[in-house]
């Protein structure tokens, strides 16, 4: 059984965990072996209809499958990538799931992709604790970085990529020159990279990419904020803003880029009914924007689960954790909802949302659109947000930690993650003597539980085998 091979998780409604274990179903059913001529070694997990090996789809399934116990290994996939890059350090966006070769389009003849590996990587190494890898991969990375500088960067200091590396489709963005989301990927990037330097040690790799990254933040900040809207904007050729707004400027919270006075006016804007707050968190393009449709139109008005997952991340960042996981159970409810639906008609599961209702996002006829069963993207919120913010659990092998972040005492946890050579099993219960936390593991950890809404926060060395902690003693 797969659910024998992967963490359980628990959690009071009943329909989330359902999804979380029918998720895995299909990583099974959808898992794949690489072939001779596509010179994939391993395993990777596709879906219905896949014609290329996708870096983005290849970077969003890698920040699930950390938590499949090593049954499905994100590496073999991101290593294809690796693999595949050229004397200019360039790794193109998508390669042919016969050949292997690289595949190019009339709109992206680079083949420029979100720059997403330094994440992806250090988010491996704490759930999978491999150093040497690291170590192993910063070559590749920092080749493909001066690949994104030789081809890419203006003398304004700013990156210019055309809008189909953007992953924003249909979205109208024919006068962008200097896409506010790829800059501030690239500043993602560059934040990564300087924290695996610390990692390693190494000061040099640190400070380089420190000084790249805090550039970046400076134009950014300087050129694409706008102090009136409270918001940051793709600016033309001319390095005027382009007045409309879209989901992709919040990857300057993963960033870090704005400061806590510019943060408030822009996150803001995530909850208010008139901008980005839909009932399902959140359209590629806000209400007031006149392309706005809500029966999705492709990506005007569409929700895409990936843009949710990503600003989720960026409002933790800015210690927005009720809001965070609030928004992330909206919108796995709509996910549900539209694979459950009222009546007759079957559901399914899809690359895009409607904004205001559930179902999938709409389009013209005759277009490939939304992508049915896109799990490398569906699992970010049935499992990622599932573990991380619905339920709240931060794990990280090389520290020796676990934190769990609780808005508010709920029957929840996990069992059976496997960390390395070690399982543990968290969960929490209501027992007739107080709210209990019954905990199980194979080696010593750090255990960091917060209740929001009782302001209580606690470390403390779990040792191994089994105990419990009664809350009220806290």
């Amino acid at each position: 059984m797969i659910k024998d091979m992967v963490p359980a998780v628990h959690f009071y409604d009943q329909d989330f965990v359902d999804m979380y274990d029918r998720t895995w179903v299909w990583v099974d059913e959808y898992w794949k072996t690489g072939t001779k001529e596509n010179s994939l070694n391993g395993g990777y997990l596709g879906f219905p209809g896949q014609q290329t090996f996708n870096q983005a789809h290849a970077s969003m399934a890698a920040l699930f499958l950390v938590y499949s116990n090593q049954t499905y290994s994100p590496f073999p996939l991101i290593d294809f990538f690796y693999s595949k890059q050229e004397e200019s350090g360039a790794i193109r966006s998508d390669y042919s799931i016969e050949t292997g070769e690289p595949v190019f389009t009339e709109q992206n003849p680079e083949g420029f992709s979100p720059p997403m590996f330094a994440y992806i990587e250090f988010g491996f190494y704490h759930k999978i604790g491999n150093k040497k890898r690291l170590k192993e991969v910063v070559p590749i990375l920092e080749k493909q970085f001066q690949w994104y500088k030789d081809t890419c960067l203006r003398e304004n200091g700013l990156y210019s990529v055309p809008a189909e590396a953007c992953l924003t489709k249909n979205v109208d963005r024919k006068e962008m020159f200097y896409p506010v989301d790829f800059n501030a990927q690239l500043a993602v990037n560059a934040l990564f990279l300087s924290a695996i330097g610390d990692i390693l040690n190494d000061k040099e790799l640190s400070f380089r990419y420190k000084r790249l990254y805090f550039s970046l933040k400076t134009r950014i900040n300087s050129m694409m904020w706008d102090s009136t809207d409270s918001f940051y904007y793709d600016l033309d050729v001319k390095e005027e803003r382009i007045k409309k707004k879209i989901i992709g400027a919040y990857w300057t919270l993963l960033a870090e880029i704005p400061n806590e006075e510019k943060a408030d006016g822009f996150i803001a804007q995530l909850s208010n009914p008139d901008e980005f707050g839909t009932d399902n968190p959140f359209p590629t393009i806000p209400v007031s924007d006149k392309d706005f449709s809500s029966t999705g139109d492709g990506y005007n008005g569409g929700v895409v689960p990936f843009n949710t997952y990503m600003v989720v991340k960026g409002l933790e960042i800015y210690k927005q954790f009720e809001f965070a996981r609030e928004v992330a159970i909206r919108h796995l409810y709509y996910i549900l909802d539209t694979l459950h639906p009222e009546g007759e008609e079957t559901g399914d599961v899809w690359e895009a949302y409607l904004p205001l209702s559930d179902g999938p996002s709409t389009c013209k006829e005759g277009e490939n659109f939304p992508i049915k069963r896109l799990i490398p993207m569906i699992g970010l919120i049935t499992i990622t947000l599932m573990i991380e913010d619905i339920i709240g659990l931060v794990i990280s092998l090389p520290r020796k930690t676990v934190d769990w972040t609780m808005t508010t005492l709920e029957v929840m946890g996990i069992e059976g993650l496997s960390l390395k050579r070690n399982m543990i099993t968290i969960l929490s219960n209501k027992q007739p003597r107080g709210w209990e936390i019954r905990l199980e593991s194979e080696k010593l950890y750090y255990f960091t539980i917060e209740i929001i809404d009782e302001k209580k926060k606690k470390t403390l060395p779990i040792p191994s085998g089994k105990c419990s902690m009664l809350i009220d003693k806290l």
